[in-house]
């Protein structure tokens, strides 16, 4: 989902990144840019990224193997992403507190999740994509992201079926849509949620972004069918599919509120329940 921070969180986020250069020795240029997820706040140091996030106290420490740090300690070199250099982490006032020094890398393809027209990807950046993702499954994930409890409720509220009784997963970036990729070259960017994930759950996560575009919705499950159009893979597009769906709900990608809401009862035979995001499609 995309968020805009309001005025105090900017504000705090910015003072949050200039105490962290500060500490790090870094002199930062250029406007500041808050991620997609309205807790995060990055800027450039040379070659360099300063990336700093907010979150509740109760998340300090950071949790071993997980986030950017767990992804550079346990996630094979050869899945393309901005390297991490140096962190630090500290509280106040009731909020813990990541800062990241990353690689600077291209600008993400899109400045939102959801695709808003073609980019014109060639051949090599899709099977770069697909070797990716494949190395990355071979990586031990630490993390169960979307847990079952959650799979559980949002199935029938939002596509009008039971939710399957196991879900098979594995090691993915938990988070692939088009402003955590770059284009030239292929990097992926923002490895918070990267971990256990339903099997196919990262393709179809591109493919609900790219719905817009049906030319790039379709290049996504052309190249990735293999693991799309499996039992398995299945799962994953519906899984995806109920995430946007509930998204919708509260507010956010109105305009793909019809084609998710075609795109599942294709996949189910179900139409989704008229009330799942009917307030903010009215």
């Amino acid at each position: 989902m995309s968020f805009q921070p309001d005025d105090d969180t900017r504000r705090d986020l910015t003072a949050a990144h200039k105490r962290a250069a500060e500490f790090l020795g870094l002199v930062c240029t250029g406007p500041p840019l808050f991620g997609t997820s309205g807790s995060t706040v990055g800027c450039r140091s040379g070659s360099n990224w300063l990336r700093v996030s907010r979150s509740s106290r109760r998340r300090a420490p950071r949790p071993t193997g997980q986030g950017a740090l767990g992804a550079e300690q346990l996630a094979p070199v050869s899945v393309p992403r901005p390297r991490l250099h140096d962190t630090m982490d500290w509280t106040e006032d009731g909020w813990f507190y990541q800062a990241d020094v990353f690689d600077l890398v291209g600008p993400a393809i899109s400045s939102t999740p959801d695709l808003r027209g073609d980019p014109g990807l060639d051949d090599d950046w899709w099977t770069a994509l697909r070797g990716a993702l494949a190395d990355l499954a071979e990586a031990p994930g630490t993390k169960l992201t979307l847990r079952q409890g959650w799979i559980e409720e949002v199935f029938p509220k939002y596509l009008g079926i039971p939710a399957p009784a196991e879900v098979e997963r594995t090691t993915g970036h938990g988070d692939l849509q088009w402003a955590n990729l770059t284009a030239a070259p292929l990097k992926i960017l923002d490895w918070e949620r990267w971990g256990l994930v339903p099997v196919g759950y990262d393709p179809a996560v591109l493919w609900v972004s790219s719905l817009l575009v049906p030319a790039v919705a379709d290049r996504v499950l052309e190249e990735f069918s293999g693991v799309l159009d499996s039992s398995a893979g299945r799962v994953g597009r519906l899984i995806a599919l109920a995430e946007m769906l509930q998204a919708v709900d509260r507010g956010y990608y109105r305009e793909l509120a019809p084609v998710l809401a075609e795109r599942a009862r294709e996949l189910t035979g179900v139409r989704p329940p008229q009330e799942a995001g009917s307030e903010h499609r009215r």
